[in-house]
């Protein structure tokens, strides 16, 4: 039989006491942007640390408060680097190819492309480091992930990364631009800068931020501009940017044109069905403000849900009788995949059944990046109500944020929960323990 195989995992510690905040800024740091070295060998520093202590060669460690970095919402004060970035510096750190002191001419981008190159460091959850590279020889902090983003031939900092983009408005703002404060004055204090990803309301008030943070990449909704220094944020656009190639057979400018994904017809739709347009159908529900209806998923097996998120969106159109029976046709269908009609307001749907005999809970989808609902906000309350508060700078609110999420997390740990159980998502029976 084949022996198992297993991973070592070195997972980040939520303890505030002082000799765990003190081996956190001293400890060296891998690759990975993980302490080096198993606990074991931790505990034999902080061993020896005692002992020259002892001997009179040591100092003693001060007790750390509690506090919170202003600009990295939900993580202590003691957790946070001495400097929010790094410096200039080639691919690959000071061993890569050299580089000029003159900005290059960019690289041509599109818009997708930026977003998707965005995407994969978030898909690989890259840890958040001022000193290591990732595989790609960008530097795994802010203004290296926006030098990965826009493919820049070396790693900025906030610094200089306007030297490739221009100056643009809140109102101009689009997919692939950045979000950027540069803290002249104090460059180690609060200087940030993000991806934008587009807007999450229609009243522009939120955004989805994809940006390097600890304790990896992250894709979340976010206040316009940013959590704290908010006014001293200012919109740029890559100098690279190119308009996007246009798709064979679709004119967006034409009424009438054909949709990305033609109608697949009625069959596919309905009691039994199971296939790849009723996702299709969920995922675009979602994104129209149907979310609600969903416990999970959306998925490719039809369910209530998909009834229920459909005729809430036929309903949004002031639809009604058959129009409005959560089948889609053709004309729901158009509407749709064109981005086209009216969303559906929040609360229109209304909470999911109750799942798994758990009363009120009104399912995961109502817990996730870009959630914003009063569930959030009674979640939020029973935890401050609990002694989870901690992580909260402001709030809480109905805006699910990474203080939620860590909050959340907090809290199942104490439960005795690891691994999955503890992601900081609230299931079925974290709801029941925190507000039932």
């Amino acid at each position: 039989m084949e022996s198992p195989v297993f991973e070592e995992i070195d997972p980040a510690s939520d303890c505030d006491c002082p000799g765990c905040v003190h081996w956190r800024r001293v400890l060296p740091r891998s690759r990975a942007g993980r302490t080096s070295g198993h606990p074991a060998a931790h505990r034999a520093l902080a061993l020896a640390a005692v002992a020259s202590a002892a001997l009179g060669a040591g100092h003693a460690v001060p007790a750390a408060a509690a506090s919170y970095a202003p600009h990295r919402p939900g993580v202590r004060a003691g957790d946070e680097p001495d400097s929010p970035q790094g410096v200039t510096a080639p691919l690959y750190g000071p061993g890569g190819p050299a580089t000029t002191s003159v900005a290059p001419k960019p690289a041509s981008l599109t818009r997708t492309e930026i977003i998707d190159r965005a995407k994969t460091w978030v898909a690989a959850t890259v840890p958040y480091s001022m000193s290591a590279y990732w595989s790609d020889g960008y530097r795994q902090d802010c203004s290296g992930y926006v030098s990965m983003a826009w493919k820049l031939p070396r790693n900025e900092w906030t610094g200089s990364l306007a030297q490739y983009a221009e100056k643009i408005s809140k109102e101009e703002l689009q997919p692939g631009d950045i979000l950027l404060f540069h803290n002249a004055a104090d460059p180690a204090n609060g200087s940030h800068v993000t991806i934008f990803g587009g807007w999450t309301d229609s009243a522009h008030t939120t955004y989805t931020a994809y940006e390097q943070t600890r304790p990896h990449t992250r894709r979340a909704s976010t206040p316009y501009a940013y959590w704290s220094n908010s006014s001293r944020y200012v919109p740029y656009r890559y100098k690279g940017v190119v308009p996007e190639e246009p798709v064979p057979g679709k004119d967006a400018g034409t009424p009438g044109a054909p949709a990305a994904t033609p109608f697949p017809g009625a069959a596919y739709f309905g009691p039994g069905a199971n296939n790849k347009y009723v996702t299709e159908l969920g995922r675009m529900l979602v994104a129209r403000g149907a979310g609600g209806s969903y416990a999970s998923g959306p998925g490719p097996r039809w369910t209530d849900a998909d009834r229920r998120a459909t005729r809430a969106f036929q309903t949004a159109q002031g639809w009604t009788g058959a129009e409005a029976d959560g089948l889609p046709g053709p004309h729901t269908w158009e509407l749709l995949v064109t981005g086209k009609g009216k969303d559906v307001k929040d609360g229109a749907v209304g909470p999911p059944p109750a799942s798994h005999g758990v009363p009120g809970y009104p399912g995961r989808a109502m817990f996730r990046p870009g959630a914003n609902n009063a569930y959030v906000t009674q979640l939020g309350q029973q935890l401050v109500s609990k002694g989870f508060g901690r992580f909260y700078q402001v709030g809480p609110g109905p805006l699910w944020s990474e203080a939620d999420r860590r909050a959340v997390e907090a809290f199942q740990r104490a439960q005795g929960w690891r691994g999955g159980a503890a992601d900081g998502y609230p299931g079925p029976e974290t709801w029941r323990r925190l507000v039932s």
